[in-house]
Parts: C-alpha cells; structure tokens; sequence
C-alpha cells in the first residue's frame, strides 16, 4: 500500500498531473477531461486560451476558435459553460432544461429550428429577421432578442451545434438526433470521472460541489447524483490530512516524487490548478478571489489577477495588459516582496516571454 501523502505531496500532485508535457490541442483537451471552461473577457487572453497556453505546443491566443471548425469538439454546457469532447457531449444528451418551457414557447421554438433548417448554418441575426420575435426580459432584468434565448436554450437542450463564431457570435445548425445513454449512472460515473480527472486531488467538500453541479450537465438525472457522489468516493483513492479528507484516482500516487520544474507560470482564474478556490486555501494556504465583477474601488489584486506559480507553490499575483501594442505585466506577492533568487527573477522574464509569444505582440527592445 502506498505511503499516505502530506499536504506537500498533494500540492507537488495537483501541479504536476494538471500541467502535464505540452501536446497537441485535441490531446491537450482530452487530457483535461474532455473539457475546456470558457470566459469571453480578455485580460490579457479570453481563459480557454490562457490555460491551453501551458499545455499545447506553440499555442497563440484564438488557436481554439480558429481551429475549431475542423476539430472534432463542440461547445456546450457542462458544469458550466466551455469546450467539450464528442465523447463527453454524448454521455449528456438528450438533456431536460431546469426551466421548462410551454406549449407557446415550444412553438416559437420549433420556428426557430425550422429556420435554421432553411439557412444550414444560422447567425442569430438572421434568424431574428426572419421570425422578427422581439424583444424579451433575460434573467438578469435586462432586454435581450427572445430569438437569441431560443437559440440559446435549443443549443443548451442539444437541439443545436455551433458551427463557428462569427465576430464572437455563434453561428448554429441543427445537430444530429441523440440516442439516448442506456445505463444513467454509468453515464454519470463516467461525468464523475471527467471532474475528478479535471481538478483532483480534491477534498471532500469539493467533491461534493462539482458532482453538484452535475445538475446543470444532466438535468435529467438530477436524481442520481447522491448516488453518483457515493460511488465515486468508494472507488477513489482517499486519506484524511490535517483533518480533510482528500480524494484522487485510484491509479496515482500523490507520494511517488512528482518532478515539478524551476519555472514561472501566470495562470488563468479558471485553470484547473486553481479554479477550486477552497482547494487553494488549504493547499497554498491563501484566499485568491476573481474580481473581475468586483467594482473597482473593493479589488484587492485586480481586474483579472492571475495566480502567479513558481515551481509547486503559488506566491502571488500579477495582472498583465496591452499598451501600445507592448505587454504590460504588473506581479504582487502575498508576502510582499518577491523571492530574492536570481533563478526567480530568470524564470519570470521567462513566462512574460512565452505570455508575449502567445499574444503575437513584437518582442520587447
């Protein structure tokens, strides 16, 4: 039986198995599960890009979308919303929605399909200016085109594909007929296994959050997910450190000496080495917030702060802009000061180098 890891060997873990040896883009995406979380805000690169950075070979921001034509993925929604792998889509359709629509809307939006049947591959402006829908009120309590929510929730209940972006903007056909799984837990065994795959090691409670949100992957099985929750930790590899239980594969071993490099690495706030905030705290030992939604007056790091990584520990936090056509990059430590070794500061100018080659910026004079 394996020795039981410290709280330094699953830190060594949690950075090692998620920044793996860069590859290409497919087995990157595969090696983070099958899913890519997606952001539309730029600081300095949407997050898609700012986490396939450090896993693709030669990666440039707006590779993803691109490329994505021709690979054989498709955005959707899963525990939120991003870039999935046919094999994941799969284990999730068809899909009920939580908000259920009438007789009327259904109508509407089998107008809408019929559309997008007309068209092949439909933006949603013209698909608007044929069926001339109006206006609606959108969750948050502002205006928004009711053809666009239609659109919108067809795609969500996987009635539609995105083809492309156009400017930013979907551009959608019909998608193919679902069969449905035949076994629901296995099913969500296998959504299980793709979280844990993503974010492990993880302490129980935020096991328990993402099989959570499951909810939003599978709203039809909604039922299984304590079930789901139960198998997962009966098959996981599990210790109790410093009074948290923890959880990872069964076929890995967060004691056998992960080798973690001398290098520097700003990472997005939705990377996986970071995304789970409580996991941060107890293996970093401070709270990182995002406070992109934070006005600014309340910001303690930044509009968009990126966890700054040096070798297995994350020490600060640094925000980075385009001026000017040159890359601005502005670091604070949670100490604060940096680490006085000459290797730190060698392998910071490293990674604003690699930030600057993966925004095509012109190298600095």
């Amino acid at each position: 039986m394996p020795p039981c890891p410290d709280l330094a060997a699953l830190r060594r873990h949690a950075v090692a198995r998620s920044l793996f040896t860069p590859t290409t883009l497919l087995k990157a995406v595969e090696q983070l599960g099958g899913f890519v979380q997606a952001d539309p805000l730029r600081a300095p690169a949407r997050a898609q890009d700012l986490t396939l950075r450090h896993r693709v070979k030669g990666y440039q921001a707006g590779d993803l979308e691109r490329r994505y034509p021709r690979l054989p993925l498709q955005e959707d929604f899963f525990i939120n919303y991003g870039f999935v792998t046919a094999e994941l889509r799969a284990l999730m359709h068809p899909r009920t929605a939580r908000r259920v629509w009438d007789k009327a809307r259904w109508k509407q939006a089998h107008a809408v399909l019929a559309e997008v049947e007309r068209l092949g591959e439909a933006h949603p402006a013209d698909v608007d200016a044929a069926l001339g829908h109006g206006a609606v009120k959108n969750w948050f309590g502002g205006n928004s085109r009711l053809t666009t929510e239609l659109l919108d929730g067809l795609h969500y209940r996987g009635h539609l594909d995105v083809v492309r972006r156009d400017s930013g903007t979907r551009v959608y056909r019909l998608a193919a007929p679902w069969q449905a799984h035949p076994d629901p837990q296995t099913a969500m065994d296998a959504m299980a296994d793709v979280l844990v795959r993503k974010y492990a090691p993880l302490p129980a409670a935020s096991l328990g959050q993402l099989i959570a949100m499951l909810f939003f992957a599978a709203h039809q099985w909604q039922h299984l997910r304590k079930a789901t929750l139960a198998r997962a930790k009966a098959r996981l590899a599990h210790a109790r450190i410093d009074g948290v239980d923890w959880y990872w594969p069964a076929d890995e071993d967060p004691a056998r000496g992960w080798r973690i490099p001398s290098q520097v690495r700003l990472l997005a706030p939705f990377d996986p080495v970071v995304w789970d905030r409580r996991r941060f705290e107890l293996l970093w030992g401070w709270a990182y917030r995002f406070e992109a939604y934070t006005p600014a007056a309340k910001r303690v790091r930044g509009h968009y702060a990126m966890p700054l990584l040096w070798r297995d520990q994350v020490i600060g936090w640094a925000n980075a802009s385009v001026k000017g056509g040159a890359l601005a990059v502005d670091c604070g430590y949670v100490n604060g000061k940096a680490p006085r070794e000459a290797a730190f500061r060698t392998a910071l100018d490293d990674e604003i180098e690699r930030l600057r080659a993966f925004l095509a910026l012109p190298p600095t004079r």
